[in-house]
Order: structure tokens, then sequence, then C-alpha cells
């Protein structure tokens, strides 16, 4: 009997191809959508979708509604980390709470063997693996999940480069649409910018002070909910004639901080809520600490209660607090933590 794999799709062509390379590798298939949030006519026009390549591929599809957990669990938490002055990272939250946790328990339910998703990424039964297309690999946001669940995971597309998912799927009439349509938005619920989503929750407006880092005052801004760490545009700074840069963020106080590139270089940084692969004391590796930005090699030294310092072989800009740090050995994730400070 064929083994049976829950895979998730989204309407979009990653899932879609999974979708139909998970059919003809002979798995028993059945798909499922998540509606996560409430943005109106989204899920219906995702839903037709999937519907169209389930009717195609002669799969059942379901809808599973998670929009509760989802604000619970992301999106709740991105909000208040803003307020708190943080830059959250609300897709790692969801891979591992609803995607490769939610969903997973659907699997269950359902009586799937694996669960099946269109990321760009690998792994070989113990470790997640970066993607062959390193332009597309999204192996950093799933440093947080459970990794007793990895052997029941399935990621076709780990081996694909992006064009030629396109091109398989430009070469099938009933999927031809899904090769030519646009690229979904990298947070689901953000349409424009981050703080559209926050002006329906509170006040983003408040004029404040811009400081130097001895604390003097030497500008303005529009409300410190606009910035983040690395920022460089969107304040004042009297008589400046060099680029200034978001150094911190004071939510209680309406302020922030800035200051020349130079001084904002970072060697050291703290870690907590660590999640790896296998628990090591102290290791040396590359680290990347966000999604778009280059490894860098680093030790790590961890301590009883899982945080970690972070010491880097050469000084980095704009790390955030409330971003994620991801550790990798070669091809290897080997995990990752949550940053709460640098120096």
């Amino acid at each position: 009997m064929a083994k049976k794999v829950l895979v998730g799709m989204s309407g979009g062509v990653d899932s879609t191809v999974t979708t139909k390379l998970l059919l003809d590798a002979g798995y028993d298939v059945e798909g499922v959508y998540m509606k996560l949030h409430n943005k109106p006519g989204y899920h219906e026009e995702n839903f037709k979708r999937v519907q169209h390549v389930a009717n195609y591929l002669g799969i059942k599809a379901s809808i599973l509604d998670l929009s509760k957990d989802f604000e619970e669990a992301v999106y709740k938490p991105f909000i208040e980390s803003y307020r708190a002055g943080y830059t959250p990272n609300p897709c790692a939250n969801c891979n591992r709470q609803i995607k490769f946790g939610k969903m997973l328990e659907y699997a269950d339910k359902v009586g799937a063997d694996y669960l099946a998703t269109g990321h760009y990424v690998r792994h070989d039964g113990k470790y997640i693996l970066v993607a062959k297309d390193e332009n597309k690999d999204q192996s950093y946001f799933l440093f947080d999940i459970d990794k007793s669940i990895i052997p029941r995971l399935i990621f076709p597309l780990g081996e694909w480069r992006k064009e030629d998912v396109k091109a398989y799927a430009s070469k099938i009439d009933a999927l031809k649409n899904f090769a030519t349509q646009k690229e979904s938005s990298e947070i689901c619920f953000v349409e424009t910018t981050y703080v559209d989503i926050l002006k329906e929750h509170m006040n983003v407006d408040m004029p404040g002070e811009v400081l130097d880092i001895n604390g003097n005052v030497i500008g303005h801004h529009k409300g410190y909910m606009h910035y983040t760490i690395g920022k460089r545009r969107g304040f004042f700074v009297k008589g400046a004639h060099e680029p200034h840069y978001v150094k911190e963020i004071k939510p209680e106080t309406n302020q922030i901080v800035v200051t020349t590139q130079d001084t904002l270089l970072a060697k050291k940084i703290m870690i907590e809520r660590l999640n790896m692969i296998d628990e090591r004391k102290s290791f040396s590796c590359d680290v990347k600490i966000r999604y778009r930005t280059k490894r860098i090699k680093c030790r790590v030294e961890v301590d009883e209660k899982k945080n970690c310092v972070i010491y880097l072989d050469e000084p980095v800009y704009g790390v955030a607090v409330g971003q994620a740090a991801v550790f990798y050995e070669g091809e290897k994730l080997l995990g990752g933590g949550w940053i709460i400070g640098s120096e």
C-alpha cells in the first residue's frame, strides 16, 4: 500500500508542483489549504486555485481553519514585538507552531505518514539541509521546528531551481497559469508594509526625539514604530553630513538612537531560546543574523539555560532584537535562537 502524504497547498506554483511530484512518485496524496487570517477575498481566490489543481490531479483537498491559532501564535506576537521596539520574524514562528505544528497534527488526524510542503529546503533524516537553489533557500525559517519531526517531512523542491519549477508547470495545460502568477509576499498577512498592519491596532504617528549615542537630542522622527535597527531614512538629524542609522529603539520614551555606520557594528550577539539538532556547549560554525544576509564565521558558547553568546569573526551591521540567529555547518542547519542583544 502506498504511503500517505498530506501536502500543504497554497494555490501557488511551488505547492502545486510539489503535489504533482508526490503523485508521480507514487504517494497517496491528500491536500490541505490553511486559512491563517481573515483578509477579505484572499482565501476564496487561493482555494479556488487549490481546488482546480485537486480536481485535475484527482485528489482530495480540504480547508483547515487555523485562524485563531495563527492569531495567538503569530499575529499578536508580531504586533506586540513592534510595540516593544523589536523586529519580529513571524515566518519562523509560523513554521514551528502552525505549518509544522498544527498542520502535522492534522496529518495525524487524516492518517498521513508524511507531511510535505513547497519549501525550498532538503533534509537527510536528521538535519535540515540548504536547498540546491541558494537564492530560494528557506532553511533559515525552519531553524526553530521540532527536530523530532524531521524524518516525517518531505520537501520535493529542495533539489529544484525556481525557474525549473515554473518551466515544469508551464508544460502542463491545466497548470500553465500557475507558472506566470505573481509571487506571494514574504509575510502572508502584510500587503504593503508592516506599518499599515500596526495602524489597525495603535497610533504609530507620534513625533519623537532622535538621540545620539551619548543621549543628546539631535533631531526628530515620526514615531518609533516606523523604524527598525539599521534603517537610515525617515528621520531628521540636525547638521548631519554623513548617513545616520538606527542603533536602538526606546519605545517607553518614543525615542530612537542613531549613529554613523562605523559605530553600528557588533561582534558579540546574545541569544535566548536556543533550538539545536545536536546539544553542544561550545562550537564553531557559520551564522546568519537575517534571512538575506551572508553567513559569517563565529564561535558559540552555550549555557545550561540554553541561552548562548555568539562571538563573530568579523563585525556586522543591523543586529536586531527579535530576529533569529541561525547556525550552519556546510549544508547542514544546526539550529538557532532569538536575538536579545548585541555589543
